[in-house]
């Protein structure tokens, strides 16, 4: 039946297309420039508007359906229906796998691509029904308090960039003519909580931080022809982030000459004049927002432009001039084209949380849980006598989702996980033990004591979306969806007490989350511990993998885990001094770039030496990686340059690229890495790339270097010096 409907539709576009000929934006072998024009031209201005809006209107005289802008994609293909559910942001960052990042998104763009020509074959055109994604979130998760952390790849500019940049690339294709969909990279700039003050708050940052830490990922994305950019909520040293003249004009699309589009966060030029006061109305704010360098609003504000241009505000020439812009979009998706001609039309249905994407979002989830501590305990076999498997996110489905997410008829719990592998003939018992936040109404305890009757006891705990998230989301909340306490709730901790005191078995923790978190009871008590983030849809799957031994967990932690918030600046405070691993010089619980395995890896041999394309000189670094234990495993090979000379407000070290490899037990393996000179440069107080004077040492291993990694039991790095500047 939706094979017949999508050949009806397509026959009617055709039909539709052919009674358009004579009209050149319906004409595909005219220059894009040209084409677009020509539909602008035919517009009145309250048409133009109207298109300038993310609930753009359709306009019938010219036949063009209506359309709207507001798709998201975070972790697959969200509020629009079954899709397939990838572990959240954070949780695909632990990964540091660029190459998993672009297989996860070319599979959501996928499905988009189905879901999108079912809804048209329906005549369906609704929010989250579009090509263009808001996604990715490339943010730097500077304070673990932010709520929407969870939707970053972590606190590293380079790491942030890899997973950003490929991201990407998966999803918008690498078809000549036709975008697959519209990526956006959110939120330009400097945006990172609090979330309560976001529609008001001014984020100051230094040239140095912007160049060094808040601006990198964009750059890269825009280098790698990210379709458009969303502004940001908060101002920017003064200006709100959708009217900056510095960040939207003087970087974005003069310095790096930008050619998409901007589109505004959600009613935030209502802020321009509600919440940052630099104007009276909707008439200015929306002159402002346009001449500044938007192209499409998503709020209702745009409107106000007609009487904008009647005060003289603003010309129907930069109306047509922002509105161009927006429209080459639609244009590279091809929605003015003959369905025909473009083969992303002929994707079906029937790809839609299908096997293979199943398959892809366990390898997902797998690779992204990080073993933060193993006494021996696990893996565990599958064929003890008796398990118990407790905890408030055990049989959770909120605790797989994280926000911004998809459903699907597939979701494994980790209750559901465990259970599909305990061999025949084990007992399995389950009961939650206690509430995610509030203590139990009920204090008779039957749980503990199953817990001592058991050969290995597993708490699903942590936090989920009901604590952290975007603004009015989390609804157990009382902080707006950030997180100014970092503890776990009280009752889970007392409850995981009670499940180890006098208990000679095994007591597995396994954490939710998508943000850092107290874990130092936890890491106390428990024999192990394991950081699962949002997994997706598979995420029981991928729990009971890596618990019952199938895989080596293999995930490193993309975010800096602080003992406590005490060890933090203000959470207001956007200088990068004193947050992340490149400038924090507290000792953490958990340092970034940290996570165990099911066995040992050395490093040795590390060489170094420069070699030259023309006038550009390269670092090539290489170290030999050998895997001396008895499992098969993957491992992420981190490299970080520390300078020995260098300005006090300049980072400690910083991570500059990495890789997954994976080793038999006993095998070894040689990795190199190349690198540009000029990404072993600091950044001075102008914003400026600088070669240091001195040596710098060059770090590779299993983990960010320093005794806390040591005293966790991360591998050994090897280090070599160099001069920076060849």
């Amino acid at each position: 039946m939706m094979k017949g409907l999508m050949s009806l539709a397509f026959a009617s576009l055709g039909l539709f297309a052919q009674a358009q000929q004579k009209l050149p934006f319906r004409n595909a072998s005219l220059p894009m420039e040209q084409r677009v024009e020509d539909l602008v031209a035919r517009m009145t201005l309250e048409e133009k508007v109207g298109q300038m809006m993310y609930n753009s209107p359709a306009i019938p005289r010219l036949q063009i359906t209506a359309y709207n802008w507001w798709n998201e994609g975070l972790h697959g293909v969200a509020r629009s229906g079954v899709a397939t559910v990838f572990p959240q942001a954070i949780g695909l960052a632990a990964s540091f796998d660029s190459a998993l990042a672009f297989r996860v998104a070319d599979v959501i763009s996928d499905e988009a691509r189905a879901m999108y020509n079912a809804a048209v074959a329906q005549n369906h055109y609704m929010k989250y029904g579009g090509l263009t994604f808001w996604t990715p979130n490339i943010n730097i998760f500077r304070d673990p308090r932010w709520g929407r952390g969870q939707e970053t790849y972590g606190e590293d500019p380079i790491l942030t960039s890899k997973m950003g940049v490929a991201f990407v690339k998966g999803l918008q294709g690498n078809d000549p003519r036709y975008l697959k969909v519209a990526a956006c990279a959110k939120h330009y700039a400097v945006h990172s909580g609090p979330e309560r003050l976001r529609h008001e708050f001014n984020a100051v940052a230094s040239p140095k931080d912007l160049r060094e830490t808040y601006l990198p990922a964009f750059k890269a994305l825009v280098d790698a022809g990210v379709e458009a950019v969303m502004c940001a909520y908060n101002a920017t040293n003064g200006e709100p982030c959708c009217g900056n003249t510095f960040l939207l004009q003087d970087v974005l699309r003069k310095e790096w000459n930008f050619k998409g589009h901007v589109v505004s966060d959600c009613w935030a030029i209502a802020d321009f004049y509600s919440g940052h006061k630099v104007v009276k109305n909707s008439a200015e704010a929306s002159a402002l927002a346009v001449k500044r360098g938007v192209n499409i609003n998503c709020g209702d504000e745009f409107p106000a432009l007609i009487e904008a241009v009647k005060q003289k505000l603003i010309t129907e020439q930069e109306i047509d001039s922002a509105l161009i812009v927006a429209l080459k979009t639609r244009f590279r998706l091809g929605m003015f084209d003959d369905a025909a001609d473009n083969h992303f039309n002929k994707l079906g249905t029937n790809i839609i949380n299908s096997a293979a994407h199943r398959a892809l979002a366990r390898e997902a989830a797998v690779k992204s849980i990080v073993l933060l501590k193993n006494n021996g305990a696990l893996p565990l076999k599958n064929n003890l006598s008796k398990y118990f498997v407790t905890g408030p996110g055990a049989a959770n489905i909120d605790v797989l989702l994280g926000n911004y997410y998809g459903i699907s008829s597939s979701m494994v719990t980790v209750l559901e996980g465990l259970a599909a592998q305990v061999a025949p003939g084990s007992q399995l018992q389950y009961r939650p033990g206690c509430m995610l936040v509030q203590p139990n109404t009920n204090t008779a305890d039957w749980a503990s004591n199953e817990a001592h009757a058991s050969d290995a006891t597993i708490m699903v705990m942590g936090i989920s979306g009901l604590l952290e998230g975007e603004e009015g989301e989390s609804i157990a909340s009382p902080t707006f969806g950030d997180r100014l306490d970092y503890n776990i709730p009280a009752t889970q901790i007392d409850y995981l007490k009670k499940l180890k005191k006098d208990n000679q078995h095994p007591v597995i923790a396994v954490i939710t989350g998508g943000s850092p978190m107290n874990l130092a009871e936890v890491h106390a008590i428990a024999d192990a511990v394991l950081m699962v983030w949002y997994p997706g849809e598979e995420g029981g799957n991928a729990v009971a993998d890596i618990i019952f031994g199938k895989t080596s967990p293999s995930g490193k932690l993309p975010v800096t885990f602080p003992k406590s918030l005490d060890q933090l600046p203000p959470y207001e405070n956007y200088d990068m001094q004193g947050r992340t691993y490149r400038f924090m010089k507290a000792e953490p619980m958990y340092p970034f770039g940290f996570g165990l395995s099911y066995t040992t890896f050395s490093y040795k041999d590390i060489k170094l030496s420069w070699t030259y394309h023309g006038k550009k000189a390269f670092l090539s670094a290489s170290a030999t990686v050998t895997n001396t234990g008895t499992k098969k495993s993957d491992e992420i090979v981190q490299l970080y340059v520390s300078h020995e000379s260098k300005p006090d407000n300049a980072p400690l070290l910083s991570l500059k690229d990495c890789k997954r490899i994976t080793l038999e037990p006993g095998a070894s393996q040689k990795v190199s890495f190349s690198m540009p000179s000029e990404m072993y440069y600091i950044i001075n107080d102008a914003g400026e790339a600088v070669a240091p004077p001195g040596k710098a040492r060059i770090i590779i291993g299993g983990s960010q270097p320093g005794a806390r990694s040591k005293e966790l039991g991360s591998p050994a790095t090897v280090e070599a010096e160099l001069t920076i500047h060849p």
